[in-house]
């Protein structure tokens, strides 16, 4: 990525001893379904945190209470050092959703540009860290493309470019990964973890369970309930198994046992 420029709604990553996220029996339910179940983790700055589990398990969820989008229906959440929901905090977070959140009529660049406003860049600030999120993402010769001319692969590195645009602190991604090439992948990884080493914090969700394995911890979801939070390796250990789609069902069949 091109060299460093802090924003100015970015401000200085939480010290270590203020976990970057936190919940406390954290519940939602929706039509008398749980779709999160008394969770409860922290989340140190300076890590990358991968969110595994099949459709419904609850990532989603546990992403959009963080952001405020929804509302828990009890338990508490605090993201960088702020009770949820808090709008003070919304700039120093950085978010791709799972679903499309540009704008396909206008160009590349206007997209970027315009997120870059709303977070209150501009002049020269605006520009190098357009110039910056675009290079990461392999766009820099698009950007004047509108975004509809793009294949949808394309256009999910537009709303990634968008989530880093700020240099945020938090990133909250919902599966970043998809529809991107393997090398490009390696290189969002590479991103991801130099990030980490700064202090700043990754939540992602992803459906390639063997990518998790570059997460420096893991949460399993399964039905709204945490299975496992754990670094990777200790999951594979503790489960007897090589994979972590291997690890998953053993620990879904070890809490049916005990539901029995």
């Amino acid at each position: 990525m091109a060299p460093d420029t802090r924003s100015a709604v970015a401000s200085a990553p939480s010290s270590a001893a203020s976990p970057a996220v936190s919940c406390v029996a954290l519940t939602k339910e929706y039509a008398g379904r749980l779709a999160l179940d008394h969770l409860s983790l922290e989340v140190p700055a300076g890590r990358v945190l991968g969110l595994l589990g099949p459709n419904g398990a609850g990532k989603t969820t546990l992403i959009r209470i963080l952001l405020g989008l929804v509302s828990a229906t009890s338990g508490a959440a605090t993201v960088l050092g702020e009770r949820v929901p808090s709008k003070t905090v919304l700039p120093r977070i950085g978010y791709m959703p799972q679903n499309l959140a540009v704008y396909t009529d206008l160009k590349v660049r206007q997209n970027l540009q315009l997120f870059g406003r709303l977070y209150g860049l501009s002049g020269s600030a605006l520009t190098t860290r357009v110039a910056a999120a675009l290079e990461l993402v392999h766009l820099a010769e698009r950007r004047e493309a509108r975004v509809s001319e793009l294949s949808g692969g394309m256009q999910r590195r537009v709303s990634l470019a968008g989530a880093v645009l700020a240099d945020p602190n938090l990133l909250l991604l919902d599966e970043p990964t998809v529809g991107v090439d393997p090398e490009l992948r390696a290189e969002f990884w590479s991103y991801f973890h130099r990030l980490a080493a700064e202090g700043r914090t990754v939540v992602m969700t992803t459906h390639y369970m063997e990518e998790a394995t570059q997460c420096d911890s893991v949460v399993l979801l399964h039905e709204g309930a945490m299975l496992c939070h754990e670094p990777p390796q200790a999951v594979k250990a503790r489960t007897g198994t090589s994979s972590m789609d291997d690890a998953f069902l053993v620990l879904v069949r070890e809490k049916s046992r005990g539901a029995q």
